[in-house]
């Protein structure tokens, strides 16, 4: 199916114009608060880890000041574990994930691991529920050198500055309805390419780094996932989203050539974890704990190593 006209803005066949996006971005209105639903989480997690402000996001003469969470009792001998949420502000459970990680599950494993956790790298996509930043820019296809989108760069000079080499990374995403709705619809009519609706996946699944799979560590995540909530089955032709099936739940991406935040470090161990929302076999909530049980079966599978 052809959903290249089924866009209200712009010219058929032809990219947007900078007036095109400049029509988008007046269109887009707050749905939520990301200082209500996200910063104050943070500022209650303050006795247990070093909150640091990485950058700020000025959009619109509003400030969005961007967070990373750190482990209060970082030891040079202990590997680092990286989380990332909300690289994409509409999936909800990818920001909330990270957060519910560092509040009731993160203990256990503090003795073993360091942590630094970034639970909103885009916080204008968490308020307006949406999955570009206001330039009409993926921030999750934007991870290279000279980023056009801010929110990545900020992430990208963070890192840097730490100079941290990671033993893993686990972003946290979520794939909704709202891909073939809005999404694709958007992203055909801003750059003028045919986009067709693919199989949103009912379930859990992940997304690998096809340079270093690391298949027995996204086995365990997924068995560790199966055990909240249910992994997304393969199409009729063994795929997800139109990928080759790597293993059951599983399919793999070239992260660092698509410019993926999973792509972000050297770590050995990278995961993007993918939710459904919009299951009738799930809620909210569910998504949010499925997220949780992705950190936690990855780390203990990482102290078996």
């Amino acid at each position: 199916m052809n959903i290249e006209a089924a866009y209200p803005i712009g010219e058929l066949g032809k990219k947007w114009t900078d007036g095109d996006k400049e029509i988008w971005f007046q269109q887009q209105q707050k749905k939520r608060s990301y200082f209500e639903e996200v910063v104050t989480k943070l500022e209650g997690l303050s006795e247990s880890y070093t909150i640091e402000q990485y950058g700020n996001l000025l959009y619109d003469e509003e400030i969005y000041p961007l967070y990373a969470l750190k482990s209060s009792n970082w030891l040079a001998d202990k590997p680092a574990i990286l989380i990332t949420g909300g690289v994409h502000g509409y999936e909800t459970s990818g920001v909330q994930g990270a957060i519910r990680f560092l509040q009731t599950a993160a203990q256990p494993f503090q003795d073993a691991f360091n942590f630094v956790v970034l639970p909103c790298i885009s916080p204008w996509g968490y308020e307006t529920i949406n999955r570009w930043n206001p330039l009409t820019v993926d921030p999750n296809r934007s991870f290279y050198e000279n980023s056009q989108a801010q929110e990545s760069s900020a992430v990208m000079q963070y890192m840097k500055t730490l100079g941290i080499e990671f033993l893993a990374h686990i972003d946290l995403h979520e794939t909704t309805d709202t891909d073939n709705s809005e999404f694709r619809p958007a992203l055909s009519a801003r750059d003028a390419i045919e986009q067709k609706n693919w199989n949103i996946p009912d379930g859990f699944y992940l997304v690998g780094d096809s340079g270093k799979p690391q298949a027995n560590f996204q086995k365990a995540i997924i068995a560790s996932v199966e055990k909240v909530t249910h992994i997304a089955p393969a199409d009729s032709e063994d795929k997800l989203i139109g990928v080759p099936l790597a293993q059951a739940g599983v399919i793999n991406y070239a992260a660092r050539d698509l410019g993926l935040c999973m792509g972000l470090t050297d770590a050995p161990y990278v995961t993007t974890t993918e939710a459904y929302p919009d299951s009738p076999l799930v809620d909210d909530e569910n998504c949010i704990i499925a997220q949780v049980a992705v950190i936690s079966g990855a780390l203990n599978y990482l102290m078996t190593l």
